[in-house]
């Protein structure tokens, strides 16, 4: 373990008057987003201990005291730096608050884009570049809210902690949540914790259906398809060729459909969305309650990339490679299959269904999840459960930024860090505050997008948030 220590830091640098009325400080935040957001932190080009330094100098620049702002990087890695900072509470026997995420980002190559994704831009409404969605805004979030904070001289009942680490998207960085709870687990110990998951659902008009709790997550898995050949000279064409073989397994795979599966979770959420959305949605999701069977009903809500998600275990290819010469016969073709299963169900069952749907003995099927890729890999929740003491404070500040929009538990479509904390003993809750469209912004992929609106509510609301669990009596 190495850390990083400083004593002088360069004041911060503020972004131009916002063009709106805005909770105060909102220059300064956006200068912190910015600097977030053109800071590659992907594990292809970036560099997270860069981003980690530049964050502890502007909230050191900003007044927040040296000694409670803690930089660490994992030995033998030295681009997966991290940060945790502490805002000391009044009871010392109080359990803390904790603010996690990630600082990461999924790699984004320039010629790809309309705009350069390491470039903050805004248009339209929206903010655009890799990690504006996922998840640099509510990491830009975090640190404001510790900043303001301590800018006023609020001290808290209970002890608020920030932990932005790396490699929650993997790709070669260390996972920090997983090193922290190694190496610095008293540091960032917490009764409560808040990531990513969850937030808001926008319709396609901007409407907000629904604030959304991350009440479970699915879990994440790998697997390899592949199939080999003798290879030779490719003016000597073979019968059977392995690029031509692994083709048809994979058009094989696209009629594979995982059954409709609600539990209380999303049961909960489309009860609380079907009186909100359109009347055929509306009929739709109270169908489907009714009988998750049904065809017409799952045909409306699989329109939604996001609906469909939440509703079953997924499986895509994300990946191809095969031959190793412009003027041989390939060898080999591999395809990577990444799978998201329901809480509750594990690895074994849909590997099966992939070998079911290739029906091909020449290609193999291997489970390839990386080693510690998948804390909840054998079905367990990934999420404590959502008692009155983590709903109550969220129903309450939603309530004064989002009036009128209900509050509900849902499953969310993909994992995050909060199982690696909750396997010891840090109940982590997926809540962003984020409203967002059914593309999410379109996380992972092209041009990924949040509108301007969503990240300065949010922020709004989770600076009366993490304060209400602050003051909360144990």
């Amino acid at each position: 373990m190495r850390t990083i220590a400083f004593s002088a830091i360069a004041a911060m640098l503020l972004a131009g008057p916002p063009a709106h009325a805005a909770e105060p400080g909102e220059a300064a935040f956006r200068a912190m987003f910015r600097e977030m957001i053109e800071t590659d932190t992907s594990a292809a080009t970036g560099d997270c201990t860069a981003l980690a330094t530049k964050i502890a100098g502007r909230m050191a620049g900003a007044g927040f005291p040296t000694e409670d702002i803690h930089l660490f990087v994992p030995e033998g890695s030295p681009k997966s730096g991290m940060l945790v900072a502490v805002l000391p509470g009044k009871d010392a026997a109080a359990k803390a608050v904790l603010m996690l995420g990630h600082i990461d980002v999924v790699n984004a190559r320039r010629e790809d884009w309309t705009r350069d994704p390491f470039v903050l831009i805004e248009a339209d409404g929206q903010f655009y570049g890799r990690g504006v969605s996922d998840m640099k805004s509510q990491d830009a979030i975090w640190a404001d809210t510790l900043v303001r904070y301590h800018a006023e001289g609020y001290r808290p009942t209970r002890t608020i902690k920030m932990a932005l680490t790396c490699g929650e998207e993997g790709g070669g960085f260390v996972n920090g949540a997983s090193w922290l709870a190694a190496n610095q687990r008293e540091l960032i110990d917490a009764g409560i914790g808040l990531t990513e998951g969850g937030g808001g659902d926008l319709d396609a008009s901007g409407k907000k259906l629904a604030v959304t709790v991350m009440a479970a997550e699915k879990i994440f898995a790998v697997f390899t398809l592949e199939t080999t050949g003798p290879g030779g000279h490719s003016s000597k064409p073979r019968p059977e060729n392995p690029i031509l073989t692994l083709a048809q397994a994979l058009a094989n795979l696209k009629d594979l459909a995982f059954p409709t599966v609600l539990n209380a979770n999303s049961r909960a959420y489309f009860t609380a969305l079907a009186p909100r959305v359109d009347a055929e949605t509306g009929a739709a999701m109270k169908t489907l309650l009714a009988d998750p069977n049904d065809p017409a009903a799952n045909a409306v809500l699989n329109k939604g990339v996001s609906w469909h998600a939440m509703l079953r275990t997924t499986c895509i290819p994300t990946m191809l490679e095969g031959g190793h010469a412009i003027n041989a016969q390939p060898q080999r073709a591999r395809a990577t299959i990444n799978c998201r299963l329901l809480p509750g169900e594990t690895l074994g069952p849909v590997q099966a269904a992939l070998v079911k749907a290739i029906d091909d003995p020449r290609v193999t099927v291997t489970d390839a999840t990386p080693t510690g890729a998948t804390p909840n890999r054998l079905g367990r929740a990934a999420t404590p459960v959502l008692t009155p003491q983590v709903m109550g404070p969220i129903v309450e500040a939603a309530a004064k930024v989002f009036p009128g929009v209900p509050v509900t538990p849902m499953q969310e479509t993909f994992g995050t860090d909060a199982g690696r904390l909750v396997g010891v003993g840090i109940p982590v809750y997926g809540f962003s505050g984020l409203f967002r469209g059914d593309d999410a912004g379109n996380i992972h992929g092209l041009n990924e997008h949040i509108s301007v609106d969503s990240v300065m509510q949010g922020r709004a609301l989770m600076y009366r948030l993490i304060r209400a669990y602050a003051e909360q009596q144990p």
